[in-house]
This record gives structure tokens, C-alpha cells and sequence, in this order.
């Protein structure tokens, strides 16, 4: 399904949603059927945004009275270590188990369909959709799109539609929101860390949830084996100081072996590109982790120089100005070479 011309809109210029779409939204929820079965789906290899709106969200509904209510993601049914303590985990199934054809399907933080996997087809299925996203990328795939580019988190757009429903925080919805938020902020450090946003923290903060404990489980914790992994992939990593015109690429790669050998799960290496983007004499800092013996999921960051969304986009993938990914294929060297191909035409403007 497509979706209207304004949210399309939206999610080229990086304007919010328009007051139509908040209202269309809202209608899908308030409209549903005493019996109306709701299917959440967020994208491959959930990370905290993903998760965490979903399963608030989630929550959220619930308060409405909506019971016939699941939530899932593409691929093996298996939350990343950090994410095990959220509410509302009860609401996860397998994709195999989703249902076929629901009344109303709601996405989470999926810049694309492609990020849904097989799931992608219950959009079709579905009596209507709903897209929640902060991806600039995103073309706006549902019946009704609410994409906000400038919002720091999906988050951020998933508390706006409960607040206008009229659910109010509690402390298992704040939880999830605001592992959400802290996440995709870099635990408040990244440039889309506004005013607002820490308001926003602020009312999460007031229900009562611990910002230590929950800081602790989500960064702090991490299992040695994995602390020897980062130890050996970050030691092969390398620096290109003449790539994107001299503004510096700096990358490194897991393989299944890496994790095989140190019996590690593949959710340890999301934070890796964190340990690499800070070397200084890189604009552009980028993590290949294997996921098949010819597949890559590519995470990749830039300091402000080059809009990596731009090349996520022409490799098939999609993100933001400063963080962005896809899926490579083909041996290491193949996928860095597109990355480093794509890199001086991603350069930004930055004059006047």
C-alpha cells in the first residue's frame, strides 16, 4: 500500500505528519472493531527504538481495551540480551505465528518494507496500516504514515499518538519509551537531542522508572566473551584517510566465526559501531556483521561531513543524515567498495 501524498511529502522535506494523518491515525485506533485484531511489527534485528515503541505502544493499546493484540519482527524470535527486562515482552510472537490477515497492522521504525521481511505482506493483508518512523528515508508505505524526521526517536512520534488518544504514562509504557529514546540518542549525546526531547524524558522520568538500572541494562552490561570480540574485530579495523574526499573512512568486520569462536549472539555487535565512529581522523566510521557466508548488515555513521543516508539509499538500505544502514552482499572488500564508491557523491553542502 501507498500512502497519501502529504505524508509522502513529509517524509522527503522532513516536515512532521500534517494534522489529516494524526486524525486518520487516530480513526484507525479509535474505529477498530470491539474484536479488531492488531498486528505490531517492527524491523529486522529489533534495536531498542524499534522494541521499545512497539511494546509501549503496545501497552498503550491495551489501556484502550484493544486485547486482541500482537506484536513480532522479522526473523528469529529472539530479543537481544539488553531488552529482556522491558514490559509488555508478553505481547512477542513468532512471525509464524502472527495473524494472517488483521483488521488494522501498525510498523514500527521501518524506514522500508523491506525491513519487514516475509512480514511485509501482512500490510496487504491488512483492512489498514499504519507507519510510525523517524527515517527521512522512508517513502511512506502505509494507509496512513506519521514520519517525522526531525523526531530524535520513533519514540517520540509513538507517545504524540497516546497522548492524543488519551492514554496516559504509566510506569511499564514510560519504561519502554524511554529505552526507546535513550537509545536512539546515544544516551542524549546526538545532535537530534532537543529541548524537547528531554522534556519528553522528563514526564518518562516522573512516572517513576530508574534511569540507572535501566542505563546499566541497556549500555553497561555486556558479557566478557564479548569484550574479547570487540578486542579482535577492532583490532582489524582500518583507516582510509583519501576516502569521501579526504574526509576519512575508518571500518572494520564481524564475522559468524567471530561470534562462533567466542560464543557470543549476533545482538553484541550493534554497539560496535559505537567503539569505532570516535576515531578522529575519520568522518565516516562503518561495521559489516556477517549474517550469511555472503550477506552483511552494514551500520554506518558520519560526524556531519557526508549524509550516509544518501548512500544507504542507492545500496538498497535507508536511515538518517548521520546514521544509516543496509545489506550488503558479497565478500568484505565488494561491500566496502560500493560504500567507498557512493561516498563523494553523499558529500554535504555546507557553504553559505
Amino acid at each position: 500500500m501507498t500512502g497519501t501524498a502529504g505524508t509522502q511529502l513529509a517524509a522527503v522535506t522532513g516536515a512532521g505528519p500534517a494534522e489529516a494523518d494524526w486524525a486518520a491515525a487516530e480513526a484507525l485506533i479509535r474505529d477498530l472493531p470491539a474484536d479488531g485484531r492488531v498486528l505490531l511489527i517492527c524491523h529486522v534485528n529489533p534495536d531498542g527504538d524499534a522494541l521499545g515503541s512497539m511494546l509501549g505502544f503496545g501497552l498503550g493499546l491495551r489501556q484502550l481495551g484493544v486485547h486482541r493484540l500482537q506484536a513480532t519482527f522479522p526473523g528469529p524470535p529472539e530479543v537481544p540480551e539488553p531488552f529482556r527486562g522491558l514490559p509488555g515482552l508478553d505481547l512477542l510472537v513468532p512471525e509464524s505465528a502472527a495473524e494472517p490477515a488483521p483488521d488494522l497492522v501498525i510498523c514500527f521504525d521501518a524506514a522500508s518494507e523491506s525491513r519487514l521481511g516475509e512480514l511485509a505482506g501482512r500490510l496487504s493483508a491488512a483492512g489498514a496500516s499504519l507507519v510510525l518512523d523517524h527515517h527521512a528515508s522512508n517513502p511512506g508505505f502505509g494507509t496512513v504514515n506519521l514520519i517525522d524526521a526531525s523526531a530524535a526517536a520513533t519514540s517520540v512520534v509513538a507517545e504524540q499518538l497516546l497522548t492524543r488518544l488519551g492514554v496516559p504514562l504509566d510506569r511499564a509504557v514510560a519504561e519502554c519509551l524511554y529505552v526507546a529514546l535513550t537509545t536512539d540518542t546515544g544516551s542524549f549525546r546526538f545532535e537530534a537531542t532537543t529541548p524537547a526531547v528531554h522534556q519528553l524524558a522528563a514526564r518518562l522520568l516522573a512516572t517513576g522508572i530508574s534511569p540507572g538500572d535501566i542505563s546499566r541494562q541497556v549500555f553497561d552490561t555486556r558479557p566478557f566473551g564479548a569484550v574479547r570480540l570487540f578486542g579482535e574485530v577492532l583490532g582489524r579495523a582500518r583507516l582510509e584517510p583519501a576516502a569521501a574526499d579526504g574526509r576519512g573512512l575508518v571500518w572494520t568486520f564481524a564475522t559468524l566465526d567471530d561470534l562462533a569462536r567466542h560464543d557470543q549472539r549476533p545482538y553484541v555487535l550493534e554497539a560496535l559501531i559505537d567503539s569505532v565512529r570516535c576515531t578522529a581522523e575519520a568522518d565516516v566510521s562503518c561495521v559489516l556483521k556477517q549474517t550469511t557466508p555472503d550477506t552483511w548488515a552494514v551500520s554506518m555513521r558520519s560526524k556531519g561531513a557526508v549524509d550516509v543516508s544518501r548512500v544507504a539509499v542507492v545500496l538498497g538500505g535507508g536511515g538518517h543524515r548521520l546514521a544509516a544502514g543496509f545489506t550488503g552482499r558479497g565478500t568484505v572488500e565488494q561491500v566496502v567498495a560500493a560504500i567507498r564508491a557512493e561516498l563523494g557523491a553523499a558529500l554535504i553542502d555546507t557553504a553559505g
